[in-house]
């Protein structure tokens, strides 16, 4: 087993969070750019559906965030821990 020294060791786990962060984001942030896209381009279709439109994409919205604190949280265990 190869032994780090402290500052070694403290670089991976950097490196390691930002990893984990930055593609736990990534999933999230295409969805919730595609998500608005079509709900866009279907709000711009039928104008009188915004309310049956809205209220499901600010819900889709909010999952996929969640989605993305959990990468944070995963991120800041790996940098502290």
């Amino acid at each position: 087993m190869i032994e780090l020294s402290e500052t070694a060791l403290q670089g991976v786990k950097s490196l390691g969070a930002a990893f984990a962060i930055g593609i736990g984001a990534l999933g999230p942030a295409i969805g919730i750019g595609l998500l608005a896209s079509k709900a866009m381009e279907a709000i711009g279709r039928n104008p009188e559906a915004v309310s049956r439109i809205q209220t499901p994409m600010i819900l889709a919205i909010a999952f996929c965030e969640a989605i993305a604190i959990y990468a944070l949280v995963v991120a800041l265990i790996i940098k502290f821990v």
